[in-house]
């Protein structure tokens, strides 16, 4: 099946079933889409929400007969200006087509935007009134119609956004229409302002209109995790404390805050990448078979995982900084906010006693990249004496180059019974020539409107994250657990390496997965 034709069929499912139909027992009639992006003059909306939106409008997932986009902000400015604002975040740098800019203009005309502040009721009326004339002018029938309100906002002001949407913007429900909220991380600083925010924004929507977006779970491989550990009979023995060895999730990025550095210091690596995206990857990766693909049987899983971790040993943390980062002027000169941090954690079920499983994300290291590495045990009775050269390993390498691949102990060619480390490879870039592969937000983004909650956090989730690394931060914030310095461009600290070693992990000497070539 071609690109255009796969283009065709999935427009073709989304506009003739409602998923809210399907789930919920309402009319099947689809009524108008008003999706609202609040925070539209920020970085977010204009880097990841509208660029996905326009991806989306590309595929055919957001005909025109039905769908406004509506930016919502502070700022005051004319539907143009906003529109030429975002212009250069949806046209390529090099190589556009007169295709391409046609889409871009079509996608823009469909942009208005409406100023207000975010704790008065006047802006929420103005846009109320801007979605209600949309909806009639394509003769919506009142209560069919959809809308899904965006918040690419700070957590501060979820609370007052969200009660105003409540008293101004809802729509009716009994003909199948909705409203939906998306709230973007961080979701509070720890378990207590995590609750108090989900208790501010519970008294005012359900839980199935409450969608919390952690966009690592849009990722392409991400996505994969659960058709490889359960579509596949080799992995079914294998998966277990019986086998693997260890576990490690690693994010590392080969730049500092650059400019965020204020930002990133009230929150720090933990908070930013390990507490959210790496621990969802975790869940993925323990969970034990859901009995469907319904999304609660899926984040039953996920949250059973999570309330089996026990808590975190203090000689099993290794947190660093590098230097450099507090000469950032935003950046208060006695910080103790870690840029790096190795954490273990550990499982306490059948499937995963005694299984370390290493989080370890970083700025300013060596390289860029987001990987999953499942280390298997030593082979008992080695008669080729190979145990030097490293174990098996299953990698999934999340970004950049996405690629899954098995690390094994292969003979080397020649007359000699010698042996060497190769690998089974599954390169996207080879294998799926032409393919794109979608951004994370435009899969979440779609989702949403399907009303597919799997990819998304549910409250409990939240809470039970929240409640493995609250005690680990608030010491960190008092002062009573100190970074490491380390030098840009390197691993990391050194001690990051030997607390590893000390849990088991061995690495490969002599070895570098390289991407096959076109």
């Amino acid at each position: 099946m071609g690109s255009n034709e796969w283009h065709i069929e999935r427009r073709f499912s989304f506009e003739t079933e409602s998923p809210l139909s399907r789930e919920e027992g309402n009319s099947p009639e689809i009524g108008s889409l008003s999706i609202v992006v609040l925070g539209a003059s920020g970085d977010l909306a204009k880097k990841k929400t509208f660029p996905a939106l326009f991806h989306l409008y590309c595929q055919g997932f957001l005909p025109q007969d039905q769908v406004c986009i509506f930016g919502y902000a502070r700022t005051k400015i004319s539907d143009d200006e906003l529109r030429n604002r975002l212009h250069g975040y949806l046209v390529p740098e090099k190589g556009v087509s007169p295709k391409q800019l046609e889409d871009v203009t079509e996608f823009l005309n469909l942009i208005k935007y409406v100023s207000g502040s975010y704790d008065s009721e006047d802006g929420f009326h103005l846009l109320d009134k801007e979605i209600s004339n949309h909806e009639s002018s394509i003769n919506s029938v009142e209560g069919s119609s959809r809308r899904l309100f965006y918040l690419a906002l700070p957590p501060s002001v979820y609370p007052s956004v969200c009660k105003m949407i409540k008293t101004c913007c809802m729509n009716k429900s009994d003909l199948g229409g909705w409203t939906r909220v998306v709230v973007e991380k961080p979701f509070g600083k720890d378990l207590g302002s995590a609750e108090e925010l989900s208790n501010q924004i519970g008294e005012l929507f359900e839980e199935p209109q409450i969608y919390r977006i952690d966009h690592y779970l849009g990722k392409e491989l991400v996505q994969n995790l659960l058709v490889l550990r359960f579509a596949n009979r080799l992995f079914l023995p294998l998966w277990n404390r019986d086998n693997i060895d260890n576990v490690q999730i690693v994010f590392r990025e080969d730049f500092g805050t650059e400019g965020r550095g204020g930002y990133f210091d009230q929150y720090g690596i933990i908070r930013d990448i390990i507490q959210n995206h790496l621990l969802q990857v975790l869940c993925l990766v323990a969970m034990e078979k859901p009995v469907s693909l319904k999304p609660e049987h899926i984040r039953d899983e996920k949250v059973k995982v999570l309330e089996s971790v026990i808590p975190i040993k203090d000689d099993e943390v290794v947190l660093g900084q590098y230097q450099g980062y507090k000469d950032d002027p935003t950046v208060p000169d006695q910080s103790n906010t870690p840029t790096f941090a190795t954490v273990v954690l550990r499982i306490h079920n059948e499937r995963w006693e005694g299984v370390p499983f290493i989080l370890k994300a970083g700025k300013a290291l060596n390289s860029r990249k987001a990987e999953i590495r499942i280390q298997f045990k030593d082979v008992p009775g080695d008669i080729f004496k190979c145990k030097t050269q490293g174990r098996n390993e299953f990698v999934i390498r999340l970004q950049p180059l996405e690629a899954i691949y098995m690390k094994l102990t292969v003979k080397q060619p020649g007359l000699e019974m010698s042996t060497v480390q190769s690998e089974l490879d599954l390169s996207y870039r080879q294998r799926y020539q032409g393919l794109a592969i979608p951004e994370a937000y435009e899969r979440l983004i779609l989702d949403t409107i399907r009303g597919d909650q799997q990819h998304f956090v549910r409250r409990d989730e939240l809470k039970a994250s929240w409640k493995i690394f609250t005690p680990l931060l608030h010491r960190i914030d008092k002062g009573e657990f100190k970074p490491i310095p380390y030098q840009p461009g390197s691993r990391g600290p050194a001690e990051a390496d030997e607390l590893l070693e000390k849990v088991g992990y061995v690495q490969t000497h002599g070895y570098i997965w390289v991407p096959p070539s076109l």
